[in-house]
């Protein structure tokens, strides 16, 4: 109705542009403007001058000869002193900022190796910037912000670098666990040297508290018992032994019991082999 009337209004963060018999005459700031169309004033067009965002996807190959798809998302807004440049000047803002977007990092990731890529991404996304700031200030838009939100490579690769990784991380799992077991063979090997050693210290000690005893009760015997020889202690002492352990054997239900032939005509052999077996040990030390 207001256009009518010659009457328009213009919304703030937004220009218009007005023409007068087709002509660029004026740009109209936000608030309500008198239009004489009699006078062949014209509405052309409104102008927004928020910030707006594109992301473009650009797919280039790297100096290794990896293919990679690169996301930019650039930040542009058009300027309130150039609106005639913006409104007239382009017919499409968004195609020709992705246009320069991929020249730029079609230019600048294939000197680039994969993992520079992803190392120098604020480079890339700089000489994006750089390239649209000097383009696109003549046509009356300026960059606010440009980023590489992300470099995807082809899901082949990503799958080799992925397995190249668990590879790695696998060996060093091996070679701690390597590093454990060798760490615990140690300590084993150690434990058992020494249980071995305070084993051989034990029935050193048993046999030599054996030998001692026995000298000690022969000697105690000889002299209350007079008329007596030590052969003839010895002979009962390990008599009384051998008995004592026949006894041991037939009491044990868990024992293995060796029978061997025995009898009384036998126990001086027995004794006799009893006494030069302890001999032959006693003279080791």
């Amino acid at each position: 109705m207001g256009q009518v009337f010659g009457c328009i209004q213009v919304d703030q963060s937004t220009v218009a542009i007005k023409e007068t018999f087709g002509k660029f005459d004026d740009v109209l700031e936000p608030g309500c403007h008198c239009l004489p169309w009699c006078l062949g004033s014209q509405l052309a067009g409104h102008l927004s001058l928020r910030v707006r965002q594109l992301d473009v996807q650009c797919e280039t190959k790297t100096k290794d000869n990896v293919f990679v798809t690169v996301v930019a998302s650039v930040q542009y807004r058009a300027l309130a002193e150039k609106a005639s440049d913006a409104f007239y000047k382009l017919s499409n803002t968004r195609e020709q900022i992705q246009a320069y977007v991929f020249d730029v990092i079609r230019a600048s990731v294939p000197k680039l190796d994969l993992d520079s890529a992803f190392e120098q991404k604020n480079e890339i996304a700089k000489a994006v910037e750089d390239e649209l700031e000097k383009a696109m200030s003549h046509y009356g838009y300026e960059i606010v912000q440009t980023l590489i939100v992300d470099i995807e490579p082809d899901e082949h690769v990503k799958r080799a670098m992925n397995e190249i990784n668990a590879a790695a991380r696998m060996r060093v799992a091996a070679n701690e666990k390597a590093e454990a077991e060798k760490i615990l063979q140690i300590k084993r090997a150690e434990g058992d040297a020494e249980s071995k050693y305070l084993a051989g210290l034990g029935i050193a000690r048993q046999r030599q508290a054996i030998v001692d005893g026995l000298r000690d009760s022969v000697l105690a015997f000889s002299v209350n018992v007079p008329g007596t020889t030590s052969k003839d202690v010895m002979d009962m002492v390990l008599v009384t032994q051998y008995f004592d352990t026949m006894k041991e054997i037939g009491a044990s239900s868990k024992s293995n019991s060796v029978f061997i032939p025995h009898g009384p005509g036998a126990v001086r052999d027995i004794a006799s082999q009893i006494r030069e077996g302890l001999l032959q040990a006693n003279s080791t030390y």
